[in-house]
Protein backbone atom coordinates (compact mmCIF):
# COMPACT_ATOMS: atom_id res chain seq x y z
CA UNK A 1 0.00 0.00 0.00
CA UNK A 2 2.48 2.42 1.12
CA UNK A 3 4.62 1.41 -2.27
CA UNK A 4 1.78 2.60 -4.56
CA UNK A 5 1.12 5.45 -2.46
CA UNK A 6 4.46 6.61 -3.19
CA UNK A 7 4.11 5.84 -6.77
CA UNK A 8 0.99 8.43 -7.23
CA UNK A 9 3.45 10.92 -5.30
CA UNK A 10 6.04 10.68 -8.02
CA UNK A 11 3.80 10.42 -10.87
CA UNK A 12 1.76 13.71 -9.74
CA UNK A 13 5.33 15.52 -8.67
CA UNK A 14 6.14 14.94 -12.22
CA UNK A 15 2.97 16.02 -13.72
CA UNK A 16 3.33 19.50 -11.41
CA UNK A 17 7.03 19.80 -12.53
CA UNK A 18 6.24 19.49 -16.25
CA UNK A 19 3.42 21.74 -15.64
CA UNK A 20 5.51 24.77 -14.39
CA UNK A 21 8.36 23.99 -16.74
CA UNK A 22 5.84 24.36 -19.62
CA UNK A 23 4.10 27.30 -18.51
CA UNK A 24 7.40 28.93 -17.83
CA UNK A 25 9.11 27.68 -21.49
CA UNK A 26 5.44 29.45 -22.74
CA UNK A 27 6.07 32.03 -20.92
CA UNK A 28 9.39 32.84 -22.00
CA UNK A 29 8.46 32.27 -25.96
CA UNK A 30 5.69 34.58 -25.90
CA UNK A 31 7.72 37.86 -24.92
CA UNK A 32 10.18 36.69 -27.38
CA UNK A 33 7.31 36.72 -30.39
CA UNK A 34 6.06 39.99 -29.07
CA UNK A 35 9.52 41.66 -29.28
CA UNK A 36 9.56 39.77 -32.66
CA UNK A 37 6.40 41.43 -33.96
CA UNK A 38 7.51 45.19 -32.48
CA UNK A 39 11.04 44.61 -33.89
CA UNK A 40 9.08 43.86 -37.57
CA UNK A 41 6.96 46.89 -36.93
CA UNK A 42 9.66 49.27 -36.39
CA UNK A 43 11.50 47.68 -39.32
CA UNK A 44 8.26 49.02 -41.45
CA UNK A 45 8.21 52.50 -39.97
CA UNK A 46 11.82 53.10 -40.49
CA UNK A 47 11.98 51.36 -44.37
CA UNK A 48 14.15 48.55 -43.50
CA UNK A 49 11.49 46.23 -45.84
CA UNK A 50 13.91 43.43 -46.14
CA UNK A 51 14.46 42.94 -42.11
CA UNK A 52 10.68 43.74 -41.59
CA UNK A 53 9.65 40.85 -43.78
CA UNK A 54 12.49 38.65 -42.37
CA UNK A 55 11.10 39.14 -38.82
CA UNK A 56 7.07 38.58 -39.62
CA UNK A 57 8.08 35.22 -41.41
CA UNK A 58 10.10 34.81 -38.41
CA UNK A 59 7.12 35.33 -36.19
CA UNK A 60 4.71 33.32 -38.32
CA UNK A 61 7.00 30.50 -38.05
CA UNK A 62 6.51 30.35 -34.70
CA UNK A 63 2.60 31.10 -34.15
CA UNK A 64 0.85 30.56 -37.18
CA UNK A 65 -2.21 32.01 -35.89
CA UNK A 66 -0.31 35.49 -35.71
CA UNK A 67 -3.14 37.31 -38.01
CA UNK A 68 -1.68 40.18 -37.74
CA UNK A 69 1.68 38.99 -38.57
CA UNK A 70 0.05 37.90 -41.79
CA UNK A 71 -1.33 41.16 -42.36
CA UNK A 72 1.48 43.02 -42.12
CA UNK A 73 3.41 40.87 -44.45
CA UNK A 74 1.18 41.12 -46.91
CA UNK A 75 1.03 44.65 -46.76
CA UNK A 76 4.34 44.95 -47.59
CA UNK A 77 5.13 42.72 -50.11
CA UNK A 78 1.68 44.54 -51.96
CA UNK A 79 3.88 47.18 -54.23
CA UNK A 80 6.67 44.44 -55.47
CA UNK A 81 3.73 41.25 -55.79
CA UNK A 82 0.79 42.11 -55.31
CA UNK A 83 -1.22 38.91 -56.30
CA UNK A 84 1.16 36.82 -53.36
CA UNK A 85 -0.39 39.53 -50.93
CA UNK A 86 -3.87 39.09 -51.89
CA UNK A 87 -3.44 35.56 -51.81
CA UNK A 88 -2.06 36.18 -48.22
CA UNK A 89 -5.01 38.66 -47.18
CA UNK A 90 -7.89 36.03 -49.14
CA UNK A 91 -6.31 33.23 -46.65
CA UNK A 92 -7.14 35.51 -43.10
CA UNK A 93 -10.46 35.60 -44.28
CA UNK A 94 -11.89 32.08 -43.33
CA UNK A 95 -9.97 32.66 -40.05
CA UNK A 96 -12.09 31.73 -37.31
CA UNK A 97 -12.66 34.22 -34.00
CA UNK A 98 -11.83 37.19 -35.88
CA UNK A 99 -12.24 40.62 -33.74
CA UNK A 100 -14.44 43.46 -35.80
CA UNK A 101 -10.71 45.47 -35.63
CA UNK A 102 -8.83 42.40 -37.34
CA UNK A 103 -11.87 41.89 -40.12
CA UNK A 104 -11.59 45.54 -41.09
CA UNK A 105 -8.10 45.52 -41.46
CA UNK A 106 -8.28 42.49 -43.39
CA UNK A 107 -10.73 44.18 -46.16
CA UNK A 108 -9.22 47.27 -45.81
CA UNK A 109 -5.73 45.29 -47.25
CA UNK A 110 -7.83 43.43 -49.82
CA UNK A 111 -9.48 46.60 -50.92
CA UNK A 112 -5.48 47.78 -51.49
CA UNK A 113 -4.52 44.59 -52.98
CA UNK A 114 -7.58 44.73 -55.13
CA UNK A 115 -7.26 48.39 -56.29
CA UNK A 116 -3.89 48.00 -56.88
CA UNK A 117 -4.41 44.97 -59.36
CA UNK A 118 -7.39 47.09 -61.40
CA UNK A 119 -9.99 44.77 -59.54
CA UNK A 120 -11.63 47.90 -59.17
CA UNK A 121 -15.30 46.02 -58.38
CA UNK A 122 -13.96 43.91 -56.22
CA UNK A 123 -11.81 47.20 -54.42
CA UNK A 124 -15.13 48.77 -53.91
CA UNK A 125 -17.05 45.45 -52.56
CA UNK A 126 -14.35 44.82 -49.79
CA UNK A 127 -14.41 48.97 -48.74
CA UNK A 128 -18.49 48.41 -48.44
CA UNK A 129 -17.83 45.63 -46.28
CA UNK A 130 -15.82 47.50 -43.78
CA UNK A 131 -18.72 49.85 -44.00
CA UNK A 132 -21.34 46.27 -42.79
CA UNK A 133 -18.88 46.57 -39.72
CA UNK A 134 -18.41 49.94 -39.07
CA UNK A 135 -20.77 52.48 -41.23
CA UNK A 136 -18.90 55.54 -40.00
CA UNK A 137 -15.32 54.69 -41.05
CA UNK A 138 -13.71 57.37 -42.33
CA UNK A 139 -11.23 55.69 -44.95
CA UNK A 140 -13.73 53.30 -46.38
CA UNK A 141 -15.85 56.34 -47.74
CA UNK A 142 -12.53 58.13 -48.85
CA UNK A 143 -11.64 55.20 -50.66
CA UNK A 144 -15.18 55.07 -52.36
CA UNK A 145 -15.03 58.18 -52.99
CA UNK A 146 -12.04 58.24 -54.87
CA UNK A 147 -12.59 54.93 -56.56
CA UNK A 148 -15.41 56.47 -57.66
CA UNK A 149 -14.04 59.43 -59.07
CA UNK A 150 -11.05 57.41 -61.19
CA UNK A 151 -13.94 55.68 -62.45
CA UNK A 152 -15.51 59.03 -63.19
CA UNK A 153 -18.78 56.96 -61.43
CA UNK A 154 -20.18 60.66 -60.21
CA UNK A 155 -23.53 59.25 -58.90
CA UNK A 156 -21.12 57.68 -56.55
CA UNK A 157 -19.05 59.94 -55.68
CA UNK A 158 -21.42 62.51 -55.07
CA UNK A 159 -23.63 59.06 -52.80
CA UNK A 160 -20.42 58.33 -50.62
CA UNK A 161 -19.55 62.45 -50.00
CA UNK A 162 -22.82 63.10 -48.81
CA UNK A 163 -22.73 60.16 -46.56
CA UNK A 164 -19.12 61.70 -45.47
CA UNK A 165 -20.05 64.85 -44.62
CA UNK A 166 -22.70 63.34 -42.53
CA UNK A 167 -20.37 61.12 -40.89
CA UNK A 168 -17.36 63.82 -40.04
CA UNK A 169 -20.07 66.28 -39.28
CA UNK A 170 -18.14 68.54 -41.87
CA UNK A 171 -20.36 70.88 -44.17
CA UNK A 172 -17.77 70.06 -47.50
CA UNK A 173 -20.49 71.00 -50.18
CA UNK A 174 -17.49 71.90 -52.64
CA UNK A 175 -16.72 67.94 -53.31
CA UNK A 176 -20.58 67.37 -53.89
CA UNK A 177 -21.19 70.63 -56.26
CA UNK A 178 -17.65 69.75 -58.40
CA UNK A 179 -19.40 65.81 -58.69
CA UNK A 180 -23.23 67.72 -59.97
CA UNK A 181 -20.71 69.73 -62.41
CA UNK A 182 -19.32 67.04 -63.75
CA UNK A 183 -22.37 64.89 -64.18
CA UNK A 184 -24.00 67.73 -65.69
CA UNK A 185 -21.04 67.64 -68.27
CA UNK A 186 -21.82 63.91 -68.82
CA UNK A 187 -25.36 64.95 -69.64
CA UNK A 188 -24.06 67.68 -72.41
CA UNK A 189 -21.93 65.51 -73.74
CA UNK A 190 -24.90 62.89 -74.41
CA UNK A 191 -27.12 66.05 -75.61
CA UNK A 192 -29.37 66.00 -72.96
CA UNK A 193 -29.54 70.07 -72.24
CA UNK A 194 -31.95 69.98 -70.00
CA UNK A 195 -30.34 67.52 -67.26
CA UNK A 196 -27.21 69.58 -68.10
CA UNK A 197 -28.91 72.16 -66.84
CA UNK A 198 -30.50 70.95 -63.72
CA UNK A 199 -27.10 69.31 -62.88
CA UNK A 200 -25.28 72.62 -63.53
CA UNK A 201 -28.12 75.10 -61.37
CA UNK A 202 -27.41 72.82 -58.90
CA UNK A 203 -23.81 72.61 -58.28
CA UNK A 204 -24.11 76.26 -57.79
CA UNK A 205 -27.09 75.86 -55.13
CA UNK A 206 -25.31 73.12 -53.76
CA UNK A 207 -22.06 75.24 -53.24
CA UNK A 208 -22.47 79.13 -53.74
CA UNK A 209 -18.49 79.21 -54.09
CA UNK A 210 -18.88 76.67 -57.19
CA UNK A 211 -18.54 79.48 -59.77
CA UNK A 212 -18.21 77.22 -62.98
CA UNK A 213 -21.43 75.97 -62.64
CA UNK A 214 -22.47 79.81 -64.13
CA UNK A 215 -19.13 78.92 -67.12
CA UNK A 216 -20.84 75.99 -68.37
CA UNK A 217 -24.58 77.33 -68.11
CA UNK A 218 -23.49 80.16 -70.34
CA UNK A 219 -21.71 77.76 -72.56
CA UNK A 220 -25.61 75.69 -72.95
CA UNK A 221 -26.82 78.38 -73.89
CA UNK A 222 -24.80 79.83 -76.00
CA UNK A 223 -24.98 76.11 -78.40
CA UNK A 224 -28.52 77.15 -78.36
CA UNK A 225 -28.10 80.71 -79.32
CA UNK A 226 -29.75 82.09 -76.53
CA UNK A 227 -26.83 85.12 -76.18
CA UNK A 228 -28.37 87.13 -73.43
CA UNK A 229 -28.89 83.70 -70.98
CA UNK A 230 -25.03 83.32 -72.08
CA UNK A 231 -24.07 86.84 -71.39
CA UNK A 232 -26.07 86.70 -67.78
CA UNK A 233 -24.33 83.32 -67.43
CA UNK A 234 -20.67 84.21 -68.37
CA UNK A 235 -20.93 87.39 -66.56
CA UNK A 236 -21.73 86.08 -62.94
CA UNK A 237 -18.77 83.57 -63.63
CA UNK A 238 -16.31 86.41 -64.55
CA UNK A 239 -17.54 88.86 -61.47
CA UNK A 240 -17.66 85.81 -59.28
CA UNK A 241 -14.15 83.90 -60.21
CA UNK A 242 -11.69 86.63 -60.96
CA UNK A 243 -9.08 84.60 -61.53
CA UNK A 244 -10.66 82.31 -63.94
CA UNK A 245 -13.31 84.92 -65.33
CA UNK A 246 -10.93 85.88 -68.05
CA UNK A 247 -11.47 82.39 -69.88
CA UNK A 248 -14.86 83.94 -71.55
CA UNK A 249 -13.84 87.35 -71.60
CA UNK A 250 -13.69 86.85 -75.17
CA UNK A 251 -16.84 85.21 -75.40
CA UNK A 252 -18.84 88.38 -73.92
CA UNK A 253 -17.49 90.42 -76.42
CA UNK A 254 -18.43 88.32 -79.19
CA UNK A 255 -22.06 88.27 -77.52
CA UNK A 256 -22.41 92.08 -77.11
CA UNK A 257 -20.63 92.46 -80.47
CA UNK A 258 -23.31 90.04 -81.95
CA UNK A 259 -26.46 91.92 -80.33
CA UNK A 260 -25.48 94.76 -81.12
CA UNK A 261 -24.10 95.87 -77.60
CA UNK A 262 -20.91 96.32 -77.83
CA UNK A 263 -20.90 99.87 -76.07
CA UNK A 264 -21.19 97.89 -73.03
CA UNK A 265 -18.10 96.65 -73.06
CA UNK A 266 -16.47 99.20 -71.29
CA UNK A 267 -19.16 98.88 -68.74
CA UNK A 268 -18.22 95.29 -68.03
CA UNK A 269 -14.14 96.02 -67.98
CA UNK A 270 -14.80 98.67 -65.40
CA UNK A 271 -16.45 96.57 -63.08
CA UNK A 272 -14.43 93.82 -63.40
CA UNK A 273 -11.49 96.55 -62.78
CA UNK A 274 -13.38 97.88 -59.49
CA UNK A 275 -13.84 94.27 -57.68
CA UNK A 276 -9.89 93.55 -58.71
CA UNK A 277 -7.80 96.69 -59.72
CA UNK A 278 -4.45 94.22 -60.54
CA UNK A 279 -6.38 92.49 -63.13
CA UNK A 280 -4.01 93.59 -66.10
CA UNK A 281 -6.32 91.51 -68.48
CA UNK A 282 -9.09 93.70 -68.24
CA UNK A 283 -7.42 96.55 -67.55
CA UNK A 284 -5.49 95.75 -71.73
CA UNK A 285 -8.73 94.99 -72.86
CA UNK A 286 -10.46 97.98 -71.63
CA UNK A 287 -7.75 100.06 -73.25
CA UNK A 288 -8.33 98.43 -76.53
CA UNK A 289 -11.65 99.45 -76.42
CA UNK A 290 -11.00 103.31 -75.59
CA UNK A 291 -8.72 103.18 -78.20
CA UNK A 292 -11.19 101.75 -81.22
CA UNK A 293 -13.82 104.14 -80.01
CA UNK A 294 -10.80 107.01 -80.47
CA UNK A 295 -9.64 107.66 -76.91
CA UNK A 296 -6.14 107.03 -77.00
CA UNK A 297 -5.06 109.82 -75.08
CA UNK A 298 -8.16 108.32 -72.42
CA UNK A 299 -6.20 104.21 -72.85
CA UNK A 300 -2.76 106.00 -72.27
CA UNK A 301 -4.05 107.67 -68.74
CA UNK A 302 -5.61 104.43 -67.83
CA UNK A 303 -2.21 102.27 -68.57
CA UNK A 304 -0.06 104.67 -66.92
CA UNK A 305 -2.45 104.68 -63.49
CA UNK A 306 -1.73 100.59 -63.52
CA UNK A 307 1.74 100.58 -64.83
CA UNK A 308 3.54 101.13 -61.27
CA UNK A 309 1.81 98.28 -60.15
CA UNK A 310 2.73 95.91 -63.19
CA UNK A 311 6.23 95.25 -62.12
CA UNK A 312 6.04 91.36 -63.43
CA UNK A 313 3.58 91.84 -66.04
CA UNK A 314 4.43 93.21 -69.24
CA UNK A 315 1.03 93.04 -71.40
CA UNK A 316 0.91 96.64 -69.16
CA UNK A 317 3.85 97.91 -71.47
CA UNK A 318 3.50 96.28 -74.61
CA UNK A 319 -0.16 98.00 -74.30
CA UNK A 320 1.46 101.25 -73.70
CA UNK A 321 3.67 100.71 -76.72
CA UNK A 322 0.28 99.71 -79.10
CA UNK A 323 -1.13 103.17 -78.15
CA UNK A 324 2.39 104.80 -78.72
CA UNK A 325 3.08 104.05 -82.20
CA UNK A 326 1.22 106.95 -84.09
CA UNK A 327 1.94 109.89 -81.14
CA UNK A 328 5.65 108.33 -80.40
CA UNK A 329 8.82 109.12 -82.08
CA UNK A 330 11.10 106.08 -83.57
CA UNK A 331 13.78 106.95 -81.20
CA UNK A 332 11.35 106.52 -78.05
CA UNK A 333 9.53 103.51 -78.97
CA UNK A 334 12.86 101.95 -79.32
CA UNK A 335 13.50 103.24 -75.55
CA UNK A 336 10.46 101.34 -74.46
CA UNK A 337 11.07 97.82 -76.37
CA UNK A 338 14.46 98.09 -74.26
CA UNK A 339 12.67 98.64 -71.04
CA UNK A 340 10.35 95.58 -71.46
CA UNK A 341 13.43 93.34 -72.96
CA UNK A 342 14.47 94.29 -69.75
CA UNK A 343 11.66 93.46 -67.60
CA UNK A 344 11.92 90.36 -69.24
CA UNK A 345 15.51 89.37 -68.36
CA UNK A 346 14.80 90.33 -65.03
CA UNK A 347 11.65 88.39 -64.81
CA UNK A 348 13.29 85.00 -66.11
CA UNK A 349 16.35 85.76 -63.58
CA UNK A 350 13.75 86.00 -60.55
Amino acid sequence: MESILLYIFLVLSFLILFLVYYRQQKSKKKPKLDTLYAEALNAMVSGDTSNAIYKLKQVVKQDTNHVRAYLQLGNIIRDDNPEQALKIHQSLTVRPNLSSKLRKDIHHALAEDHKLLGNIFQARKEAEKILLIEKRNLWALKFLINISEDEKDWNSASSWTKQLNKVSGKKNTNDEARFDLYRGLDKLKNGNFEEAKKMFLKSIKTSPESFQGYLHLGDLHLQSRDLIKALEYWKKFAKNDILNGRKVYSKIEAALFDLGRYSEVEKFYRKIIEIDSSNFEAIVRLANVLEEKGESSAAIDLIDSVKSDADYDVRIDIMKLKLSLLTTTPVELGYQIDAILNKISDINET
